[in-house]
């Protein structure tokens, strides 16, 4: 299972890399991770998706702990969550039909092209990693020269909605 880690560190010289070792020391892999300024000035938040069960991540937990300059550390993996990514990726379109064809589909993913070349449009799509894979595998059949992924952040919600659970719900009946 992938985990959602969420750890506040201080904005210190060398702390990226300690969580780094950590991970490489333990054999884990991260595979996402975003890292920016935090509320408070001084304080960075570090995002970042690790596979592993339950035991796995609570002794990952722990060993983060450990690391000097780290503040709080989160499985945010099952409390609700605003995620986000953003992508850029940069799609063949050799004909004017074709570039219309892959506007439109951007359209639809509120994606917004934000570079044309002479045989390829740059789009760019923010959203749930969902809609990343999403967009990817419907713009796939024209070509996808490059990509280029953030890696997910995420905030937990105020308001303690569980967007993933709403979505499994159905649709209430309209009178």
């Amino acid at each position: 299972m992938k985990h959602t880690l969420s750890v506040l560190v201080e904005d210190e010289a060398g702390v990226l890399t300690r969580i780094a070792g950590l991970f490489a020391r333990r054999g884990f892999n991260i595979e996402s991770l975003a890292v920016g300024p935090a509320e408070k000035s001084g304080v960075s938040r570090i995002t970042m998706v690790v596979p592993g069960d339950d035991r796995v991540i609570e002794q990952l937990t722990k060993q983060l702990y450990k690391l000097i300059n780290v503040l709080k550390v989160l499985d945010i993996t099952e409390v609700p969550c605003v995620e986000r990514e953003l992508m850029l990726l940069k799609v063949n379109s050799p004909n004017s039909a074709i570039r219309s064809e892959i506007i439109e589909l951007a359209q639809i993913f509120r994606a917004r092209v934000v570079d044309i070349g002479d045989d390829s449009l740059t789009i760019e799509v923010v959203g749930d990693p969902g809609k990343m894979v999403a967009i990817v595998q419907v713009l796939s059949k024209f070509g996808i020269r490059e990509i280029s992924r953030t890696g997910k952040i995420a905030l937990t919600r105020e308001s303690g909605v569980n967007t993933e659970f709403l979505k499994s719900q159905p649709a209430e009946p309209k009178f």
